[in-house]
C-alpha cells in the first residue's frame, strides 16, 4: 500500500518533514507545553512513575495492538488505555487497560472526547 507524503513540521519556522504533525523535536515541545499547560493538574498527578512501572510492564505483556488484533492486524502496543478512565473511577487494574497503537489510542480518545474536549 503506498505511503502518505510526509509533510513540514507545524512547528513555525521549521522545515523539517515528518509523517505526524510536528518533527520529533517539536512533538516533545508540544506534549511538554499540552502537559504544563492544558491537562488538568488532577491528570498529572495521576501520571507519575508508578504508572509508568505498570505502563511499561503492560506493554511487556501486550506487545500488540489489541484493537488491530481485532481488526486481524498485528501493530506494535506504543501505549497503554485506560478503559474507564481515571477521572471517572477507573483503576490501574489489568482488566481496566488495553495495549493500543498510536492511531487507535487517539481514535479512542477523540472519539471519548477527553483531550480535544471544548472547554
Amino acid at each position: 500500500m503506498p505511503r502518505k507524503p510526509k509533510r513540514t513540521c507545524s512547528y513555525p519556522g521549521c522545515a523539517e518533514l515528518t509523517d505526524g504533525r510536528y518533527c520529533d523535536k517539536h512533538q516533545k515541545q508540544a506534549d511538554s507545553y499540552y502537559n504544563k499547560y492544558e491537562r488538568d493538574p488532577g491528570t498529572r498527578k495521576r501520571y507519575d512513575r508508578s504508572w509508568k512501572r505498570i505502563r511499561d510492564r503492560y506493554i511487556a505483556e501486550y506487545p500488540l495492538c489489541e484493537e488491530c488484533q481485532k481488526a486481524g492486524r498485528l501493530t506494535p502496543a506504543e501505549e497503554v488505555h485506560h478503559i474507564i478512565p481515571l477521572s471517572k473511577g477507573g483503576t490501574n487494574e489489568d482488566g481496566n487497560l488495553m495495549s493500543l497503537c498510536t492511531r487507535c489510542h487517539s481514535s479512542i480518545t477523540a472519539r471519548e472526547g477527553e483531550r480535544w474536549a471544548r472547554r
